[in-house]
């Protein structure tokens, strides 16, 4: 699992189309295996985090393509009940063919907004990377809330607001690029969006930047922000120049910021 957030994804069906397949999302991830400096891995690093003891029942909001649970088998296998959902079916069904059938794993399309549950359903939720797509977040978050067991925890991972797209759209300023990226759920404002809703809520940061190596590889990724139009617009030739000049040492140095939360 890498991290994502990509423009101004506020409409729902702009969410749809920009996570209608994998492909886009595939690209992304690639960036973050190949030139991270942390090689831990966001997603590892977010794992190592859970507490999901054995006859849990867990619930993953926006599981994307489930990649953060490759290698993790044995830590599903051990839950009660294990339900990853995503809003997209295109999603869904990447994830279905990544992680496979179990008597444990339930593959559901769910939109946060109305999680279809009881209360008191789950032991622990989980929702990375999508908090800030949500139309109406408190409602998500309330939803949340409701079918958490008592004592249970909400993992949700997120983005900073001085990280990859600043820097991007610094680059591009010239072009009349600007970084209107969606901040409605950041490792900046999230506690307290949080805190309105739940009892405790902590912040936890993972330490990380790209060191791009081959420039063709950040216009791919560059080439995949759906929302980022006034980019995108931009001919692939002057992208990779743009790139080219703020190399250093044949490296493009891009900075990262990203965490997690945990409330309960």
């Amino acid at each position: 699992m890498a991290p994502e957030m990509e423009g101004t994804l506020n409409d729902r069906a702009a969410v749809r189309k920009q996570y209608s397949t994998s492909a886009n999302l595939s690209t992304r991830i690639s960036i973050h295996s190949k030139y991270s400096t942390n090689k831990q891995g966001f997603g590892n690093w977010i794992v190592s985090h859970y507490d999901l003891r054995p006859g849990m029942s867990v619930l993953e909001l926006g599981c994307g393509t489930g990649e953060i649970w490759l290698g993790k088998q044995e830590m599903i296998r051990g839950c009660a009940r294990f339900v990853l959902s995503d809003f997209s079916e295109g999603m869904l069904a990447k994830a279905r063919e990544n992680l496979g059938e179990a008597d444990r794993i339930e593959y559901r399309v769910i939109d946060i907004q109305e999680i279809p549950f009881p209360d008191r359903s789950f032991d622990a939720v989980i929702a990375n990377m999508m908090l800030y797509h949500v139309p109406d977040l408190s409602k998500g978050l309330r939803e949340v809330r409701r079918v958490l067991k008592p004592g249970g925890a909400f993992y949700c991972a997120t983005f900073g607001e001085n990280g990859m797209m600043d820097y991007i759209c610094g680059l591009f300023s010239a072009y009349g690029v600007k970084n209107d990226v969606n901040r409605s759920f950041t490792l900046q404002n999230g506690e307290s969006k949080l805190l309105s809703v739940f009892q405790a809520a902590e912040c936890l940061r993972y330490e990380d930047a790209l060191e791009v190596t081959d420039v063709a590889d950040m216009v791919d990724y560059i080439c995949s922000l759906t929302a980022m139009s006034a980019l995108r617009q931009l001919p692939r030739d002057e992208i990779r120049a743009v790139l080219a000049k703020n190399m250093s040492g044949g490296i493009l140095r891009i900075p990262k910021e990203y965490g997690m939360f945990i409330a309960k």
